[in-house]
């Protein structure tokens, strides 16, 4: 105060002036951005150790198409779910690298950590409407719903076909786990008015984005495993890539990736080169995040307030 106005008013209690141009969250912000990028940062350490990059890169076609249709399918997903938001929230195209760090954060860090940080980063940059943490939570259940949906669509299709014993397929874990599947699936239908939020039309849209997106995966994972294998058929490649969509959503089968070899070895022939190809393609994934999240790590330590 002033000299005159402590004269005046010599009992007065001092003003606290707070400034209106700061936002008292931004610190907090921050903190949680420089958080999240140094557990990025350890996680990219600790999974360098196993990962073999020499014979990873020995293993890679030199044809450019394979990066191309690579990058595709990495960003398949992301590119899906901005497409969900946008439609949603009008979110920016800002918003595909948020999406892109929930992904990193959800395979380097805590599974559903990264929808956590998309919820608070959508929170201060988007006008949201009502309940938008039911929004995201509608997003994944869709998702794991309409991956069952298509489990038990392809379940209906090849073993009338091909019988379990061909698909190398235990039947009576064959069978619980598609009663684990129905029964999953049908309780969240009949308790659809407790478990969604959104209205119906939007529900539906996020259904078709998310069978979309399943379908360009699995086109996307024989066109691959073509261009490294290319004696092999790519129709044989797309039987392949839809019997492991069918073996990864089988919720009670164990050694997923075991089986599949086994049974891809069964139909082609070509035991060590399948396993080569397993081994690339989980060696190339794990890289990936490994180079993206660290780039956002670095990205996000240097401006942490813009990134948080």
């Amino acid at each position: 105060m002033t000299e005159t106005a402590a004269i005046l008013a010599p009992d007065a209690p001092a003003l606290q002036l707070t400034p209106q141009d700061r936002d008292p969250r931004r610190g907090r912000n921050a903190a949680f951005s420089i958080i999240l990028s140094l557990a990025v940062v350890a996680a990219v350490f600790h999974e360098l150790g196993g990962l073999d990059l020499r014979n990873l890169i020995a293993m890679v076609p030199a044809t450019p198409g394979f990066w191309v249709v690579f990058a595709l399918s990495y960003l398949v997903t992301p590119a899906s779910e901005w497409l969900i938001f946008r439609r949603l929230w009008g979110i920016p195209g800002s918003g595909m690298l948020a999406l892109l760090r929930k992904k990193v954060y959800n395979e380097l860090l805590l599974g559903y950590l990264g929808e956590a940080y998309f919820y608070t980063w959508a929170r201060r940059r988007v006008a949201l409407g009502a309940a938008p943490f039911g929004a995201v939570k509608d997003v994944a259940i869709l998702s794991a719903m309409t991956g069952n949906g298509v489990t038990m669509a392809l379940l209906a299709v090849m073993v009338p076909v091909m019988g379990t014993t061909r698909l190398g397929l235990d039947s009576r874990m064959m069978t619980l786990s598609l009663g684990v599947l129905l029964v999953v699936s049908a309780a969240a239908m009949l308790m659809r008015r407790r478990v969604f939020s959104l209205p119906q039309a939007d529900l539906v849209m996020i259904t078709q984005i998310h069978f979309g997106r399943i379908a360009l995966t699995t086109l996307f994972n024989a066109l691959l495993w073509h261009l490294v294998l290319p004696e092999v058929q790519l129709s044989w490649w797309l039987f392949l890539a839809t019997l492991r969509l069918l073996v990864s959503r089988l919720p009670l089968i164990p050694n997923k990736d075991l089986l599949f070899a086994g049974v891809a070895v069964l139909a082609l022939g070509h035991e060590r080169d399948i396993g080569a190809l397993m081994t690339l393609m989980a060696g190339l994934i794990l890289a990936a995040h490994l180079v993206l999240g660290a780039l956002l790590a670095g990205r996000d330590l240097a401006i942490p307030e813009q990134s948080a």
